[in-house]
């Protein structure tokens, strides 16, 4: 096993899995782990240096990234990384909320390790094309050391602050708007049709005038009129984004009262969703009070 790397990755899944090879591709080394072998196997076949546990990333990689679904294991994998022999910075590309940023932030602080809270927008596509939008916030010297890596992984890499969370913050903002363009299009969508109108017309009429949005012009031409409703981020991850959004604003005590009817729209959807759903599962939950499908006639 080789003595150092210039970089580690934790986290394999459908997003970290298309980082693993961007980073490969660029010429680094990479140091990885995740607790699915299978999915190692698939990086170190293109070059990676597979690990048996986060430690083991952080006493090869002196900057290491994680790539991880929850606050939780977000948690539990930055108290392994921590005591590593050779990391020296830390960047999180997931999204945990800001409370959980600030805790970990403080944890490598305190064990000299610099850091930088850096999530990420633009879901499977945007990783696989290396377009995502990257959210970082830490101290500047640190987030212009890292930029050439996100680079890699993003072709609109911003700094917004120094704060920790102030990522978190900016992520789980850009998917409350999200989550509302996919809530709000559903239900015109179904009222739509449900009033005899075509869902591609109205859809070229929306993206022709002051409704376009996300939804309109992305998600449901090419997931809804197809049927095959699947944009590659799940629904259970929306929510969670959705609801880490509220609890912020919760804790700042900033009213949102659209904010908080889209959360409780988004936790029907998943409390009525399978654990593997995709976001645009959403639909249905509409198409259902409606007693409606959105497609064309004779489809």
């Amino acid at each position: 096993m080789a003595e150092t790397t210039e970089l580690g990755l934790v986290g394999l899944g459908a997003m970290g899995g298309l980082f693993a090879a961007r980073l490969l591709a660029s010429g680094r080394t990479l140091a990885v782990y995740d607790t699915r072998g299978e999915a190692v196997d698939a990086v170190t076949a293109k070059g990676g240096i597979a690990c048996d546990s986060p430690g083991a990333v952080a006493d090869l990689a002196q900057t290491v990234l994680v790539s991880l679904p929850t606050p939780d294991v977000v948690r539990e994998v930055a108290g392994a990384l921590v005591s590593g022999r050779a990391i020296r910075t830390y960047v999180d590309l997931s999204t945990t909320g800001p409370p959980v940023a600030e805790e970990v932030a403080n944890l490598f602080s305190a064990a000299g390790i610099e850091w930088l809270d850096s999530p990420v927008s633009g879901g499977v596509a945007g990783a696989r094309a290396g377009t995502l939008a990257i959210m970082a916030a830490g101290r500047r010297e640190v987030f212009e050391a890292v930029r050439p890596v996100l680079e890699v992984l993003g072709s609109n890499v911003f700094h917004v602050g120094e704060i920790p969370g102030q990522g978190q913050l900016a992520k789980v903002l850009n998917n409350l708007l999200s989550a509302t363009a996919m809530a709000i299009t559903s239900e015109a969508m179904t009222l739509g049709v449900k009033g005899g109108l075509s869902p591609g017309t109205l859809l070229d009429v929306f993206n022709a005038g002051s409704a376009r949005n996300t939804a309109t012009a992305d998600k449901f031409p090419r997931t809804v009129l197809t049927r095959t409703l699947d944009i590659g981020f799940r629904l259970q991850l929306m929510t969670k984004d959705v609801h880490l959004c509220l609890a912020e604003a919760r804790r700042r005590e900033v009213p949102m009262l659209l904010g908080s009817t889209v959360e409780q729209l988004w936790g029907l959807a998943a409390a009525h969703s399978s654990e593997d759903a995709d976001s645009m599962k959403i639909l249905e939950l509409f198409e259902e009070w409606a007693g409606t499908v959105v497609e064309e006639p004779g489809t």
